[in-house]
């Protein structure tokens, strides 16, 4: 019977219109007024620099032919562009594992596989005098390695190293002092 009489009151008050008006209007504040400057604002206009001009601007024709870059979610990527004067590049990159030094809280040096990065690539380049260049590149857990026609070779080992002279000297033997015992005697 309490339960009839509880969800009668709750039916009534659901029933009746509310007081509530949906036609809320937000507040309006004045603008906000600040004291005037101590000191009084210029007067004339703010100077206008132009860019600046580039007598000597031989390149200024160069644009980007093409672009790509791509990385993926395994940690490689790749990218290259080109530019109308023909200079490319392009170079790539991944992970690897590679055998490395860890150092743990102590400063010891523990060797270990680690992930490291690999990357290669190539440019190609042409000078203001014409000449044509190419470079390709890999660095990777051996080194970086530069490969080039125009990068300086180091010059070939053709000699054999003299060696040294091995002389086999007699050490001078010290003379040996015999003590006496107490009855005149040499102990040997």
């Amino acid at each position: 019977m309490k339960l009839f009489i509880i969800a009668a009151v709750l039916a009534v008050a659901a029933a009746v219109p509310s007081s509530y008006k949906p036609e809320y209007k937000a507040p309006s504040y004045p603008a906000p007024s600040y004291p005037a400057p101590k000191y009084p604002t210029p007067s004339y206009p703010a100077p206008a620099y132009s860019a600046p001009a580039y007598k000597d601007n031989k390149y200024a024709d160069i644009t980007v032919t093409s672009q790509s870059d791509e990385r993926n979610l395994d940690g490689s990527s790749q990218w290259s562009y080109a530019q109308s004067d023909y200079t490319t590049r392009e170079e790539s990159q991944a992970q690897k594992k590679m055998q490395g030094v860890a150092y743990d809280s102590y400063g010891k040096a523990t060797y270990e596989d680690v992930m490291g990065n690999t990357n290669k690539g190539s440019s190609y380049w042409v000078s203001p005098e014409g000449e044509k260049f190419t470079l390709t590149w890999n660095a990777d857990d051996a080194g970086f390695q530069p490969k080039g026609d125009h990068l300086p070779v180091a010059p070939v080992h053709e000699y054999e190293l003299p060696v040294a002279p091995v002389h086999e000297y007699e050490l001078p033997v010290a003379p040996v002092h015999i003590p006496f015992n107490g009855k005149g005697y040499k102990i040997y």
